[in-house]
């Protein structure tokens, strides 16, 4: 009887432990599909902003201390580099891309990494030249204590082989 006492003991401890750990600082308790959902949801909106070439409609995207580190630049830390960072984006290219999203990992109840793929095309706005977009990203997320997953860090690379 002591065994069996005990073992339920843990068992209901461990499923306690499971719940307040994925219990976010909103008190509100979330499930992984509620969280993929926000996640893909984020993602979403991410490329429409890109798309749209618009910084206003990225920025709320982005952790007030989020990071943004494009190949062969430095990164852009903070909402003000991010601002600076995504206006030269939109001022020198037009983007049109698609994400696919490879994988979506919860780390714990406030950290989440999305890995994609995106391809399109991409105009140089100073010649109206035109090329395909291709890239692998990673996305770090971080839920808020508003329950609202953003972008922490975000980090690309292209997938197309470099010009001759």
């Amino acid at each position: 009887m002591t065994i069996i006492r005990n073992r339920f003991t843990l068992t209901v401890a461990a499923l306690l432990a499971s719940v307040v750990c994925m219990t976010p600082a909103s008190g509100k308790a979330t499930t992984s599909a509620d969280d993929e959902a926000a996640l893909k949801s984020v993602m979403s909106k991410y490329q429409d902003a890109l798309n749209a070439s618009s910084t206003d409609q990225a920025m709320p995207l982005y952790t007030d201390d989020g990071i943004f580190m494009p190949p062969y630049s430095q990164s852009a830390i903070g909402k003000a580099q991010l601002r600076q960072a995504y206006d030269a984006v939109f001022k020198t290219i037009t983007l049109h891309v698609k994400f696919t999203i490879r994988e979506i990992v919860l780390m714990s109840s406030e950290w989440a990494f999305v890995r994609t793929n995106s391809a399109g095309t991409n105009k140089i706005n100073a010649t109206g030249a035109m090329s395909t977009e291709g890239n692998q990203e990673l996305f770090i997320f971080h839920k808020g204590t508003d329950g609202a997953w953003k972008i922490a860090r975000y980090s690309f690379s292209s997938t197309n082989p470099p010009p001759h």
